[in-house]
């Protein structure tokens, strides 16, 4: 099977995938599901040509994955090869303040402040984790992390049910619990945080193509972030020299570019083991 992510072996891919996927799942399925904007969601993936690989190495663990039928097709005119399954749909904006939550009741301190050389933070600590992102390519004078451009539409069509994505990764309708996801850009290079008309005509109108039923529906509201796009994430330790002669564990987890929500909380658990592997083999720094 071919790796997503080229210079990662497809073993850790699959794991960090199945991880994230069962930890998700396992949220998605709790009775606490309703406050943490994580549900499931059954719908389409289709392609404009039949792709090389029909069966994705993730197929064995989203749920009744399956190719659809000519039938099926005909709902997609200019598309030639689709694909069903169900998923997890993660909304961050409900999801990240109730990770934060638990950390906090976990006896989790979060500090606000402006960081710009780790240096500073190896005096005073004994780790050093850095998910700084799209910051890394400063933070640590990382070159290949660059913005990727991502706008989308919330879209009130409450009739809609089942996600459809186009396999190019550029056009996809989320239904979530509150409003559907239109998009999308995957602007390389882009640093616009602005709304722009001509992308919000273009996602409307190859949305509406892959389901008409959308003509039906209106604009809640707009969207623009940027995705901290790297060739793959970059999972690993390295040590940090202060001037005074010390090296301090500095852990790196950054880099996800559009696979953030699929892959996090996989490659958290490896960031973890190398923390804890890192911790095991000094002793803690002595504060006099």
């Amino acid at each position: 099977m071919t790796p997503l992510l080229t210079d990662i072996q497809l073993e850790r891919q699959r794991r960090w995938f199945k991880e994230s996927f069962d930890h998700l799942l396992a949220i998605a399925q709790s009775s606490t599901c309703g406050e943490t904007g994580v549900i499931l969601s059954s719908g389409y993936q289709v392609f404009k040509e039949v792709p090389a690989e029909r069966r994705p190495y993730w197929a064995e663990y989203v749920l009744g994955f399956r190719d659809l039928s000519d039938r099926e097709m005909k709902r997609f005119p200019g598309h030639k090869f689709g694909q069903a399954f169900t998923t997890v749909k993660c909304e961050c904006t409900t999801y990240l303040p109730w990770l934060e939550k638990r950390f906090r009741k976990a006896g989790g301190e979060i500090q606000q402040g402006k960081v710009s050389d780790l240096q500073h933070l190896a005096d005073s600590y004994d780790i050093v984790v850095n998910c700084s992102g799209l910051g890394a390519r400063s933070l640590v004078g990382d070159a290949t992390v660059h913005p990727v451009r991502g706008q989308i539409l919330k879209f009130h069509a409450p009739w809609v049910k089942n996600f459809i994505r186009d396999g190019d990764g550029h056009t996809y309708i989320y239904p979530g619990v509150n409003s559907v996801t239109l998009g999308g850009t995957r602007q390389a290079g882009d640093w616009r945080l602005q709304v722009d008309a001509g992308d919000r005509e273009g996602i409307l109108e190859r949305c509406f193509r892959l389901d008409p039923s959308l003509r039906g529906g209106r604009v809640l509201g707009e969207w623009v972030g940027l995705r901290p796009g790297r060739e793959s994430p970059r999972v690993e330790v390295e040590q940090l020299k202060t001037p005074g002669g010390r090296e301090v564990p500095l852990v790196h987890n950054y880099g996800h570019g559009g696979w953030g929500v699929s892959l996090a909380w996989g490659t958290a658990l490896d960031a973890l083991g190398l923390v804890r592997q890192a911790l095991n083999q000094r002793p803690p720094m002595a504060r006099l």
